[in-house]
Parts: C-alpha cells; structure tokens; sequence
C-alpha cells in the first residue's frame, strides 16, 4: 500500500484500482453517495456481502437479489445531525474521519469511523484496556472508532454499493482502516454492533473478536398484543397486564407520534426529558437539541415518539427510529416518576407498534436482564477490535477469547429463563 496524501492512498487490484480516502465531515459527501451504499436498494446483480472464496457463508444473513433491512441509524441523514449539531464533533471527542473506497472515482464504499480521544457513548465498554495498556507504559488514545455514535443498534458497518465486488470492496476498507489506525497514530480501530458476517470478515483480516449481549424481542406473527400476552407464561402474562394498568392509574395518557405528528413543543419537552434522566445517568448526556430538531426535519417518517401525558403536559417520553424490519428503541426521560410507566413507554407501547406495523423485532438498547420478564430475550452482539501493538494485541486475544465462552453462557441460561408458555401449559 503506497501513501499519497495525509488523507488518500491506494490499493492495486486485479481488475481496478481502489482509492481510499478519509474525510473529516460526512457533509463532504454526496447524501444519495452515502446512502446508496448505507442502505441500498435491491437489484438482482447484487454480490453477496464481503462474499468469496473460505468467506463465511453469506446465506446465513441474506440471498443475491434480497431486499437489505433499512437501517436509519446508518443514513446520512441521521449521521448528518450527529455532526451538524456539535453531539458529535472533534470538540465532545469525536472526530469525524469516515473512510471513502472509491473506483474510477466513484464511490463504492463507506466506513463511518471517528478519531476518538475516550471510550465514552459507545457501549462496548475498553476502559479496562486503556488503563492497562497506559499503565504499561503505552497510550491507548487516540483510537478509531467505526460505529454510529452513541447508538447502541447493530447494523451495517462495511458499507458497500450495488454493483460492485463486495469482498474485493470489504478488504479494501478493511486494510485501510488499519493503515488510518497507522496515519492517525491511533492504539487501535473498533467496529462496534456489527453484524455477525462482517464481525468473522473482519476477523480473517486480523481483527481480534469480542461477543457482548442484548434483550430483544422477535414478533412470532402476532396479530395483536393480547396474542403476544397469549404466548407468554400465566405469571408473567398477569404481571405485565398489571404493569399497564398501573402504568396509567394516575390518569396518565399515552401519545405515539411520528412524522408531522412530532411538534416542536414535543421535542422541547422530550429534551427535558432526555437531560433530566441522562444527567443522573451519565453526568453529560451527549446529544443536544439541535440533533432532535434536525431529526425531526429530515427523518420525521423514521421516528416513533412515545410521549406520556397527565395534568394538560407532557411528563415522559422515549425515542424510537424505524426500520424497515426492527424498532429501534433508544433514549427515555421522565421528570414524573411513576410506578411501570418506564415499562409501558419503553418496551409494552414497543411492542404494541412492532406488531401493528408488522415489524420483525424491537432492540431495546443496552443492558437490562429485567427484559426478559417481558418478552426480550438475549442477543449476541458482534464487535470486531484491531489492536496496533502486539502485546496487547497477544494479551487481549486470550481475554476475548475467555469473553466469548462467558457471553454464550450466560446467553443461554437467560434464554431458558425466558417468560414464554411451555407447550403443554394452557392459556
């Protein structure tokens, strides 16, 4: 690989030549650019993601020809209001440095990546690895950090566009986020919530592997929410019939908005919400308004708004964005506390929409065993990890390597701890 600028060089192919280069806004790049690679439409000439020859088998996660999931969380438009608001910008420690491959010029594929100078709003949590590594003698930031800030959602990572030889794509990013870790004097390159067929990609081009889990829930083509309660166990289904009566005993009503439905005075109010409950929670909460009003001009039909109402105002509310095949929940805030309204907004109001939409999944963010009493049931999240220095690299390896087996563990006892009604069990 040959250097040419501090921001561009080059790989030599078989067939073309592919130019990487690495930008410092995603606003210097075409939005129908960007998203025909984030989320691209389907086309029967499509290659198999990251496909060839000893590459993981593509079917497990879609066939040629297959319509890819839209994922909002990697449109440039949601990106966009991350970085034209200042939630994610040099100044909070991310700095913008997406990763462009581009053949004859045109753009093929996309890596979002940030150069950033802490380990705060991803997570996958590496503080460990940096107090280590800086006890002995190294420094672990900057490091590159190829996720959606802030957004705890697995997704797309390789963006890679129709049309073209993914696999000779996917390495050509793979290889130059690991000469970016080297021109940008980074510790390290993490890729965060990625999907499992680029977690074992990336794995082959000398990416150490970490498993982490969430709690989702998976809609068994229910028609309605009493026919979800119908699956569950009799102590579990009369416990979350409970939880929404009393959720609303206080005369609380709840609001689903989305589209034009969500008002400036909504997101005011959600705002409140969202300092209110992240300020407890993490001391600085990360995103600002303007990211909420810059959502709400460019995404407004990608977002479900769950607001609670009691007295003539807004008391709490939660954040969801709409895929094609997943709800995506995100960030809650109250400045009234009562009993089970978390539960009602967050995960019962979920999954009421998810059916009614016919959506395949609700992802509930980070965290959270008490999910599974209500119908979310663990996932194993992928993360892939290039590590600069070979000691740490060799130490680390060992660790994830004892990481994983706890993971699937503890996966598969949470899973057997599930709520659902035994096949024998009336309902």
């Amino acid at each position: 690989m040959v250097v040419v600028t501090p921001g561009q060089f080059k790989v030599p192919m078989d067939s073309s030549e592919i130019t990487l280069e690495s930008v410092p806004a995603v606003s210097e790049i075409a939005a129908a650019d960007w998203d025909a690679c984030a989320n691209p439409a389907p086309s029967p000439a499509r290659i198999n993601a990251l496909d060839a020859p000893g590459s993981p088998d593509p079917a497990t996660e879609r066939g040629a020809g297959s319509k890819t999931p839209y994922n909002p969380f990697v449109s440039h438009a949601f990106f966009s209001a991350l970085e034209a608001s200042n939630s994610a910008c040099a100044r909070t420690g991310w700095g913008p440095r997406h990763l462009l491959a581009r053949v004859d010029g045109d753009i093929a594929g996309v890596v979002p990546c940030y150069l950033k100078s802490h380990s705060q709003g991803e997570y996958v949590f590496d503080r460990g690895w940096a107090d280590a590594y800086e006890r002995a003698g190294g420094r672990y930031y900057p490091k590159l950090q190829v996720s959606v800030p802030f957004t705890p959602a697995t997704g797309p990572r390789l963006l890679i566009r129709n049309g073209f030889d993914s696999h000779e794509i996917g390495t050509a990013l793979a290889s130059g986020l690991i000469a970016l870790c080297g021109m940008t004097k980074a510790s390290s390159v993490h890729v965060t919530f990625a999907r499992e067929l680029e977690w074992k990609f990336l794995a082959a081009h000398g990416f150490l592997q970490r498993t982490d889990q969430q709690f989702h829930w998976h809609n068994q083509d229910y028609g309605s929410f009493d026919d979800f309660l119908a699956s569950l166990n009799s102590r579990h289904r009369k416990a979350i019939k409970r939880e929404r009566r009393e959720a609303v005993a206080n005369g609380i009503t709840i609001h689903a908005l989305t589209g034009s439905e969500i008002t400036e005075d909504a997101w005011d109010a959600f705002f409140a919400f969202y300092m209110e409950t992240g300020s407890r929670k993490w001391g600085r909460p990360y995103l600002t308004r303007a990211f909420f009003s810059l959502v709400g001009e460019s995404m407004a039909d990608d977002v479900l708004l769950i607001m609670a109402r009691r007295n003539g105002r807004w008391i709490a509310g939660a954040i969801n964005f709409i895929g094609s095949e997943t709800l995506f929940g995100r960030n809650w805030g109250a400045i009234e506390h009562h009993p089970f309204l978390h539960f009602e907004i967050c995960y019962y109001q979920a999954i009421d929409f998810a059916i009614r939409r016919g959506l395949k999944t609700v992802e509930a963010g980070a965290q959270g065993e008490h999910k599974i009493a209500r119908g979310y049931l663990p996932q194993t999240t992928y993360s892939a990890h290039y590590i600069a220095d070979p000691d740490l690299r060799r130490a680390l390896s060992d660790y994830l390597r004892r990481e994983r087996a706890y993971v699937a563990e503890a996966g598969r006892e949470l899973g057997e701890a599930g709520p659902f009604r035994k096949t024998a069990e009336p309902s």
